[in-house]
């Protein structure tokens, strides 16, 4: 039973100092019929690997009366995924891996999972570097209170809406990466904005109340901050019900929204499709695909789009809605991501796809 770890290249025995001392997980070696079988370790207690929407929990198995516990995970070619260690009251990222997004979490990649140029390996211990401009917004449209940061990228440039920003802000670095795109002659010169969510169900949806106030409050007070701005280029990035409210505000605020870089778009929404027994199950491409049915004019609208291709469900509603998008006059990009639902797998994209939105 020992060869189950030799395979994976660990010496000792389980549960050993020396054992220990080589512990670097995950490790990942050819699978039967393609793919991959990935270890996952953990020390001390019962616990299962929890997935970011590609799968099911995997309880760990003990070892012996050792404190190690293990997990053999078959993983399809092709994946970068977020995962953290779950216990019966916590939740941990690995302790084994020094790839990390949050200090409770973890990222792994299949040996042929893409590279992600500019995103550097944090830890779980480290902390992410902020925008030095920061303000906050109260809106008088959506109530509440937000802080929204903003960061010249190059020295500022056409600007580039982060929906979520506090995901890009606290659990991955896009400020790092976006500054090395840009050093990198990857993308121009851009000013990013991070724009928390307060209520995402509410405030994503296909409703004019949050692009209004973006547009009469939130712009504005961009300006007022100093940061050079070029208010006439607005690129929106958005992912799941981000995506559908970014690609949204592009159909219904022309004036506003220049270009959109949209992961993995929530396009199986419709109004009562929270009312439904299985939301995704409702048409497909949801109430985008009704407005760009009616055929409005995207010409000079610049449209990148990118889902994970493990997301097998939302494939149906993405296809259609990219198909009609170009069908309607807009320049589409069109790809799909080494990842499920998962925001450690739309990192590259994010980038690509921005500077893409603004050639």
């Amino acid at each position: 039973m020992a060869d189950i770890f030799a395979r994976f290249g660990f010496p000792g025995e389980p549960g050993t100092d020396e054992f220990w001392a080589a512990a670097g997980t995950p490790v990942s070696i050819s699978g039967d019929g393609g793919g991959w079988t990935t270890l996952f370790l953990w020390r001390g207690s019962p616990a299962s690997v929890g997935f970011e929407s590609w799968s099911e929990p995997v309880p760990l198995r003990r070892w012996g009366d050792t404190d190690c516990w293990y997990a053999e995970v078959v993983m399809p070619a092709r994946l970068r995924v977020t995962y953290q260690f779950r216990t019966d009251d916590a939740a941990y990222a690995d302790p084994f891996n020094p790839v990390g997004a949050g200090g409770d979490r973890s990222i792994a990649a299949t040996p042929d999972a893409p590279a992600q140029p500019h995103w550097p390996a944090i830890g779980t211990d480290d902390v992410l570097p902020l925008p030095r401009t920061r303000f906050r917004w109260s809106s008088d449209r959506l109530g509440g209170r937000r802080t929204v940061r903003v960061h010249p990228a190059g020295g500022g440039g056409p600007m580039v809406l982060l929906l979520d920003g506090d995901d890009w802000l606290y659990l991955h670095p896009a400020m790092t990466a976006f500054d090395s795109a840009v050093a990198h002659g990857e993308m121009p010169a851009v000013t990013l904005v991070f724009l928390p969510a307060q209520a995402r169900d509410a405030e994503f949806g296909c409703r004019p109340e949050l692009w209004e106030a973006i547009r009469d409050e939130l712009l504005p007070l961009v300006a007022e901050s100093g940061v050079p701005a070029d208010r006439d280029r607005l690129v929106v990035a958005g992912q799941s019900l981000g995506g559908l409210s970014a690609l949204y505000a592009a159909l219904e605020f022309p004036d506003l929204v220049s270009g959109v870089a949209c992961q993995s778009g929530s396009f199986w929404w419709t109004p009562d499709a929270a009312d439904l027994a299985e939301p995704m199950g409702g048409p497909a491409g949801g109430a985008i695909a009704a407005r760009l049915r009616e055929r409005p004019d995207l010409s000079g609208l610049r449209l990148a789009f990118d889902v994970g291709e493990h997301e097998t469900r939302m494939l149906p509603h993405c296809g259609l809605v990219e198909t009609l998008a170009e069908q309607a006059g807009a320049a589409v990009r069109v790809s799909r991501s080494a990842s499920g639902h998962d925001r450690a797998g739309w990192r590259h994209a994010l980038l690509r796809d921005v500077a893409w939105a603004l050639a």
